[in-house]
């Protein structure tokens, strides 16, 4: 069977910052081509885009990830049945167990006892959460004054039902009950600079505004310290997996918007860390988006050799043309030729990109991709 393969490759410059940190506080590097460059973990640019979604997806459609999750169940089973309120605690915990999904007493903090907690983050769709509540007031009512029993195969069928398109785009592991694992759809790439980078040091002062309006005291700073940074010019490569995806979904119609909502939220989106410090969200300066038909290929071996300052032109100029002549170079040496592809940029710089795909706007790139992932979803029916 054909298969529907969607590759977004980004090219972003971002100035001094330090969006992802180490443990000790320094912006992530990593070794490429024998070169030390910088690094955003593929983690911090998923979590990014995950929350991009918000601004872009009903709410229903979403899910939660969290530990606590008999909380979270408590509150909806409340919400749908007040008349359970007082015994939604223990509906839920009993409907979770009945799920599979191990739970343990939390640490304890001061006040009131808290509710058991999941021991690892549990991906639950909002769907699956009414879903489990239903069952629980269902099981509650039956129960009347007895013991709640909750139908074992039921619950954990809800619980791998309707899944929201995070979870399924991300996937879901379920280290106890692996019969509730969901396949990830897409993979994203640790971001890496096209050209070496080097960390370097910000010596900061803040003044005591108080003692600064006193005449009789020094003019010392309050607090002085160092924060580190970088700036880079990156490269971004995500992809997804159609064909699982509308595994996962179910519905072509969510396949969809899925898809569609991924791009933009991943090629939109930026790590928070450190934002207020160095205001460094800035957008791509180029974007290559192709559908292929047989594998996912990430073009970062054009910059295996890292870009200096002794290319011609600026350093996207240089970035733009390698990543568009090792394109061209991987089709022809696989005979790959992508089903089809749009490129978005900013200036003529980026123009040759336009050789692999079609050059466009970022709505309309969104708009035809989504058309032609409906098209092949619905081939495959």
């Amino acid at each position: 069977m054909t298969r529907t393969i969607v590759d977004i490759h980004v090219l972003q410059t971002v100035p001094p910052s330090n969006i992802n940190r180490d443990d000790t506080g320094s912006p992530k590097t990593a070794t490429y081509g024998g070169t030390r460059r910088a690094r955003v973990s593929s983690q911090a640019w998923k979590r990014a885009t995950r929350d991009a979604f918000t601004a872009m997806v009903e709410t229903a459609k979403l899910g939660v990830r969290t530990k606590r999750v008999v909380e979270l169940l408590a509150e909806t089973i409340a919400t749908r049945s007040p008349a359970h309120a007082e015994r939604s605690a223990v509906l839920a915990k009993t409907t979770l167990e009945a799920a599979g999904i191990k739970l343990k007493e939390p640490r304890k903090k001061n006040g009131e006892p808290p509710l058991e907690e999941s021991a690892y983050l549990l991906f639950l769709s909002r769907a699956q959460l009414v879903s489990l509540a239903a069952l629980a007031i269902t099981a509650a009512k039956e129960a009347g004054d007895a013991a709640v029993v909750v139908d074992k195969k039921e619950a954990k069928a809800r619980a791998d039902q309707a899944h929201s398109i995070d979870i399924a785009l991300f996937g879901r592991m379920v280290a106890d009950n692996t019969d509730l694992n969901v396949d990830a759809a897409a993979q994203v790439a640790h971001a890496l600079s096209v050209h070496e980078a080097a960390t370097e040091y910000d010596y900061y002062t803040a003044v005591d505004d108080h003692k600064r309006d006193d005449p009789e005291e020094d003019a010392g700073a309050g607090m002085i310290g160092t924060v580190e940074f970088t700036s880079s010019t990156l490269y971004r490569y995500a992809t997804v997996d159609v064909d699982r995806l509308n595994d996962n979904l179910g519905d072509p119609a969510a396949t969809r918007e899925a898809v569609e909502t991924f791009v933009r939220a991943f090629v939109t989106s930026m790590p928070t860390g450190k934002q207020n410090t160095f205001a460094n969200r800035t957008l791509p300066d180029a974007v290559l988006v192709l559908v292929r038909e047989t594998q996912s290929i990430n073009l970062i071996g054009a910059f295996e050799d890292a870009i200096t300052d002794r290319d011609n032109g600026s350093r996207i100029t240089a970035a733009v043309g390698r990543l568009a002549d090792h394109g061209r170079e991987v089709h022809e040496a696989y005979d790959e030729q992508p089903v089809a592809g749009w490129s978005v940029g900013v200036g003529e710089r980026t123009a040759e990109l336009g050789e692999l795909g079609q050059r466009t706007t970022l709505d309309t790139l969104i708009t035809s991709l989504g058309d032609t992932v409906a098209d092949r979803v619905q081939a495959t029916l």
